[in-house]
């Protein structure tokens, strides 16, 4: 009896290599300015072409400032790198929706809200967290340079087929814990090795409770348990959410996507299971994902002695009440406007803590526009905060929004590894929630309290 993950998978296997490799074919390849200018390099010189150029979308945002977009960008490293995607976009007529452009933002977040990742599809990117599409029902997974090339020139690639893991989250989370924090205490529990091997399908009665962005972000982490990627059965919601997208094409019969699912007695490869109740709102300590404990909690007694000497927590101290520096509301796992919501919602009222540097940073130019249209921008602006411009921002110092050494930044992104906001950063990761109300004390506070 086979999994929803087996039927995508083998409906676009074109072809099983000796050595259990298959042949896959992508339905969306979304490539960015980072891994994909020197694909388009590696096939030019070997004198090959885009072969199906309309299954291929550019956004750049990884190397993107979130102010002034309507000036030239300022770090030679980063224009050329623009500028060459631009350019070879060009030259082989491939759809991109430039920096400034009315559909620009994050790759993950661009790609569902315009409809272009759709139940069923087979997606990639050359970026880690290509796994937040999944959250459609669709199978899609991070792939590196070469890998780019090889799907420029075939819109193919060459894969072993992963194993599959049924995870299962049921109850009701408890009021004031978002998906964030269900997805850092599943990492928690299980470790970044859990899912290594394996593809994820989420269920549960939980899980099912998500909205569509919230399960984007719980797909958007599954690759730091290990995994290939993370997906989630496609329901009424999936079908609501995309719906009246701007890409989605007429006449296409979304109900069919109701269809996608396991058969009854599905086999899975591992299988585990957990409770909503017993999740709290969680922010890490460490350098890595698995890091998490509740808000309330203690640095554990047997933490990593190294990892301590860099983040500069003490074994057994409380890890609310610890002073920080910066906040970072964005990216690709929480970038979207129900995370601009709950950001608002804490600091309504209330005033930016003098002491902290913090960046709003929308998923997109859809996502900016959704909340000026809201008015969030001024509920934001009265409590000291501006709503800067759409792209990857503090989630990776491949832009000019950067932690300073030794300083602490409770950020809404993926990775707590060293360096990963700048040389000598320490981020905790957390939510929205957990985020707005360090930004409003200047201190790891539980929102709850707020």
């Amino acid at each position: 009896m086979n999994t929803l993950f087996d039927k995508i998978w083998d409906s676009h296997v074109v072809e099983e290599l000796p050595g259990g490799m298959h042949v896959l074919y992508i339905d969306r390849h979304y490539i960015h300015e980072v891994t994909s200018p020197q694909a388009f390099e590696y096939l030019h010189k070997r004198g090959a072409v885009v072969f199906r150029r309309r299954k291929i979308t550019a956004i750049p945002d990884h190397n993107v400032p979130t102010v002034n977009q309507h000036l030239p960008v300022a770090d030679n490293e980063s224009r050329a790198q623009l500028e060459a995607l631009a350019r070879y976009c060009n030259q082989y007529h491939i759809p991109i929706y430039p920096v400034g452009s009315h559909r620009n933002g994050i790759v993950h977040v661009v790609g569902p809200e315009q409809g272009l990742s759709r139940p069923g599809n087979t997606i990639v990117c050359g970026d880690s967290h290509t796994s937040t599409h999944g959250a459609l029902g669709c199978v899609a997974f991070g792939i590196g340079t070469s890998e780019v090339e090889m799907v420029l020139a075939s819109q193919c690639i060459l894969q072993p087929k992963p194993r599959v893991m049924s995870l299962r989250v049921e109850g009701t989370l408890p009021e004031g814990v978002c998906s964030k924090d269900l997805i850092l205490h599943v990492i928690a529990r299980l470790g970044t090795n859990a899912g290594t091997g394996h593809f994820i399908q989420f269920d549960g009665s939980t899980i099912r409770a998500l909205s569509i962005e919230a399960r984007m972000t719980v797909c958007n982490m599954s690759i730091e348990m290990g995994a290939r990627g993370g997906m989630i059965t496609p329901d009424r919601r999936t079908v609501d959410y995309l719906a009246h997208r701007p890409l989605l094409p007429r006449g296409i019969d979304i109900e069919r996507w109701l269809e996608l699912r396991d058969d009854d007695n599905a086999r899975f490869d591992a299988s585990f299971t957990l409770r909503a109740e017993e999740i709290e709102p969680m922010i890490t300590y460490g350098t890595n994902p698995a890091t998490g404990i509740p808000i309330n909690g203690r640095v554990p007694l047997d933490a990593d002695k190294q990892m301590l000497a860099y983040t500069g927590f003490e074994a057994g101290e409380p890890i609310a009440g610890k002073q920080i520096d910066h906040v970072f509301l964005g990216s690709c796992t929480n970038g979207r406007i129900e995370d601009i919501r709950a950001f608002a919602n804490i600091v309504k009222g209330k005033k930016r803590h003098p002491r902290v540097t913090a960046w709003i940073v929308p998923g997109s130019k859809r996502v900016a526009r959704q909340a000026v249209k809201e008015g969030l921008h001024r509920v934001l602006a009265d409590a000291g905060f501006a709503l800067r411009q759409p792209g990857c921002s503090a989630c990776l110092a491949m832009n000019d929004d950067k932690v300073p050494p030794g300083h602490y930044c409770v950020s809404t992104s993926n990775r707590n590894f060293e360096g990963r906001q700048g040389p000598g950063s320490r981020t905790l990761l957390a939510g929205p929630a957990v985020a707005a109300a360090a930004a409003i004390t200047g201190q790891i506070t539980d929102p709850r309290t707020l």
